[in-house]
């Protein structure tokens, strides 16, 4: 967990004042096992701060995203999740349950960009998602 000497650390590292709702909002986040979504985290963050708003929790996410805090993974498959693994890794994405796990970087063969990008494109990051059916949804009879 982090500490709050290490939160307001970070948070002026990335030019943020180090409010009490971010705070548990990105603790939240850290405690959370996988790829959580906004609702995901404002229900576990009410049990501490009732009165929040799911759009202070979207508003303060999407403030540790543009702040490079946390990264937005699976743009494509549905709703928003948050990842605040920050080592470079990539991507099972379940088709059925849309549960994400992480997979080390070294398990894919590196991804190379063979055709001219076009002009004025910077690549930021190379993100590989595998899709497919977790275990738990493919050991589902099927009708």
């Amino acid at each position: 967990m982090t500490s709050v000497h290490n939160f307001r650390e970070l948070c002026h590292q990335h030019d943020l004042a180090a409010t009490h709702q971010r705070q548990v909002i990105y603790e939240t986040v850290l405690s959370l096992p996988g790829h959580p979504s906004p609702e995901m985290i404002y229900e576990k963050v009410r049990r501490k701060i009732p009165s929040i708003s799911l759009a202070t929790v979207y508003k303060n996410i999407q403030t540790f995203l543009d702040s490079g805090m946390l990264r937005e993974v699976s743009l494509h498959h549905g709703a928003m999740r948050v990842d605040p693994n920050h080592e470079p890794h990539h991507h099972l994405v379940c088709m059925h349950c849309k549960s994400i796990t992480d997979i080390e970087e070294s398990d894919v063969t590196p991804v190379r960009l063979r055709s001219k990008l076009p002009r004025g494109f910077q690549v930021r990051r190379i993100s590989v998602d595998v899709l497919g059916v977790c275990g738990a949804c493919s050991s589902i009879a099927k009708p």
